[in-house]
């Protein structure tokens, strides 16, 4: 069934066949324009969750450096994963990036530092410190992907995942109204500047052009960016002050780790493989590779490896974690290009645009109305995807049961902070955050509610034998 909707896609989008295959290599020209046209679909999505994270937590001056090795590491780690270094890497044309799905726990994070006094310094020198011992749990779980998708079930996965994009729909509306502080919070300006922008990708994506479709945001970004500007919103001064070129520094920040932050952000480690798994299955199948048997299953653990290992290398070099993009499957698709020669392409123009801080001093300069637009799609997707893992999943009793208190102790702590208010501080700030307690209850539960499936198939079972016992004493008797 999914060769066979494969098919059918690659065939609306002209693309049937191949024309470069995994292995092989495109002229410098063709090769550079696929690139292109992959940075092009993933750019937003790699700067999206630094700007979101430096815009929600005040960090200021320290954003153009940030959304520069948030480029420059995505480069370095679509490399890896394209090239493979022994068992690390997968070997596919994937591009690597900035998860959406932590932004919740770093922004908890973010807020415990502060909470407690610190400095801008301190709260990166946190999420740093933190997210690189956390990736490590990414790393020991790649061995064992088969294993763990019997305790993190799509229940469990669509639960958390839903979470995620539900519990930072707040962020997008705030951003849309103005930003955390703004004056003119909820003005009709902030208001009018969003829908545009909202509205612009929605007509993108209507479009029967794929190209137009996958540049959807960057096109509601810079039409937005554009109006924002014509309306005076928009001050180029502060771009005079930034330095001519980004140079990664280890650890730039100091290094600390905080235990409340640490876990949950290792419960997101915990999903986001099987996010990856996901999205290198998809590769796979567009680019023609297979989907089952021990090259797929090897393939499968060394790009989730390399995912892990990648995030690792990310909060080292000042980046938050990062992952396998999903967008490039679809420009694959569209270009027929599956080399993964490609990546490096896509390596070289990432890394060069992260060693320029103007990238980031521009990007920094976007209006949070202009993003908010932006988001709230973008967020409302991922809350959808969660709720499609539910729809596909067996929804029982048991499972129905296992969403619904995961969900409601979620979002309930989300609009009912104060519940917490007499716990030690300590337990606050861990389940303080709605995604740890609503993984860590969808998980329990998953654990320790028995199956209905299982216990169905128990209870046949024992019927087949006491028939059979039956059966033996009639049998019995009548040879008697």
């Amino acid at each position: 069934m999914i060769q066979q909707n494969d098919k059918d896609y690659r065939q609306e989008a002209g693309t049937d066949e191949l024309i470069y295959g995994l292995e092989d290599r495109p002229a410098p020209g063709p090769a550079a324009f696929a690139a292109l046209q992959h940075v092009l679909a993933c750019f937003v999505a790699i700067i999206t969750p630094t700007l979101i994270i430096g815009g929600v937590l005040g960090l200021g001056s320290e954003v153009p450096y940030l959304v520069s090795m948030a480029l420059i590491v995505s480069g370095v780690g679509t490399f890896i994963q394209a090239r493979r270094f022994g068992p690390v890497g997968s070997g596919l044309l994937c591009v690597q990036g900035t998860s959406f799905g932590f932004l919740s726990v770093i922004l908890s994070a973010g807020f415990i530092v502060k909470g407690n006094g610190g400095s801008n310094e301190d709260v990166l020198a946190t999420i740093f410190g933190v997210c690189f011992f956390a990736a490590f749990v990414e790393i020991a779980f790649s061995q064992f992907i088969d294993k763990l998708r019997k305790v993190i079930t799509p229940v469990v996965t669509g639960t958390v995942i839903s979470l995620m994009g539900l519990s930072l729909i707040k962020v997008a509306m705030t951003d849309m109204a103005g930003g955390y502080g703004a004056e003119d919070l909820g003005s009709l300006r902030n208001l009018g500047l969003a829908l545009l922008v909202l509205v612009t990708i929605v007509v993108l994506n209507r479009f029967q052009f794929q190209v137009l479709r996958l540049s959807a945001v960057v096109v509601g970004l810079t039409v937005g960016f554009v109006a924002a500007w014509s309306m005076g919103m928009v001050d180029f001064s502060s771009l005079s002050s930034l330095a001519t070129v980004n140079f990664p520094v280890p650890f730039k920040y100091g290094f600390n780790f905080d235990l409340a932050a640490f876990i949950p952000i290792a419960l997101i480690f915990l999903i986001t493989p099987l996010e990856a798994t996901g999205d290198l299955t998809a590769n796979s199948m567009v680019s023609k590779q297979p989907v089952s048997g021990p090259v797929y299953l090897r393939r499968i653990k060394s790009g989730v490896l390399a995912d892990g290992i990648n995030s690792c290398i990310a909060a080292v070099f000042n980046s938050m974690p990062m992952t396998t993009f999903s967008q490039n499957n679809g420009v694959i698709q569209l270009t027929g290009v599956a080399s993964r020669y490609v990546a490096f392409y896509i390596a070289a123009i990432l890394v060069f645009l992260g060693l320029f801080p103007i990238v980031g001093g521009v990007l920094q300069l976007m209006p949070k109305p202009v993003l908010g637009g932006a988001t709230l799609i973008m967020f409302g997707t991922v809350a959808v995807a969660g709720i499609k893992i539910l729809a596909e999943a067996n929804l029982n009793r048991r499972n129905m049961f296992i969403v619904a208190i995961s969900l409601g102790l979620g979002l309930g702590v989300a609009g009912v902070p104060e519940a917490l208010e007499y716990l030690p501080k300590a337990i606050q700030n861990i389940f303080g955050s709605p995604i740890t307690i609503g993984a860590i209850s969808a998980i329990l539960l998953n654990i320790f509610l028995p199956d209905e499936t299982e216990l169905q198939e128990e209870f046949d079972s024992s019927d087949e034998v006491a028939a059979e016992s039956v059966n033996a004493d009639g049998f019995a008797k009548a040879a008697e």
